[in-house]
């Protein structure tokens, strides 16, 4: 039981190493994978634009860095800046919304990279305290199962 326990614990501690390790790349990859679902994106049922809108809807931003980067997609050129972009969706008409200086007054301007990071990096002490509270808890258990098993082990003979 130590032993699975011990395991447990190098895992969990090495996936937070790499984590850490690894963040500007974490970063930098989801940037890259955002700006590739704006290229992408599309009306129909696509797990990739139900994300993004999602995510605007949610955080309340548009596009990668701003609203504008969605100027450069196949979708402005068609239907203009989403509709997961408005800040009051009954105020959007599709003619504004491919108006870049109509659409700056009735989208979120805020780029929706900075806002995820931020939210992540914020909630990072939360998920940080709740794995060091569990980490505890797995070396209380591993000392508690090494002195059960040593105590089994001496007292083996006395019982028969």
């Amino acid at each position: 039981y130590a032993m699975l326990l011990s395991l447990i614990f190098l895992i969990v501690l090495v996936a937070a190493i790499v984590g850490f390790v690894f963040r500007h790349e974490i970063k930098t990859n989801f940037e890259s994978n955002l700006n590739l679902a704006l290229k992408d994106y599309n009306v129909t049922a696509d797990p990739h634009s139900e994300a993004v809108d999602t995510i605007q809807r949610t955080l309340h931003c548009c596009g990668v860095q701003n609203y504008s980067d969605w100027e450069r997609t196949e979708y402005f050129s068609r239907r203009g800046i989403p509709q997961s972009c408005c800040k009051n969706q009954n105020d959007c008409s599709e003619e504004d919304l491919k108006d870049p200086n109509k659409a700056r007054l009735k989208v979120f301007v805020d780029g929706c990279f900075f806002l995820v990071t931020s939210t992540m990096e914020s909630k990072m002490s939360v998920v940080a305290g709740i794995s060091f509270g569990i980490a505890c808890f797995q070396l209380i258990g591993i000392i508690l199962s090494c002195c059960l098993s040593r105590h089994i082990t001496n007292n083996q003979y006395e019982m028969v």
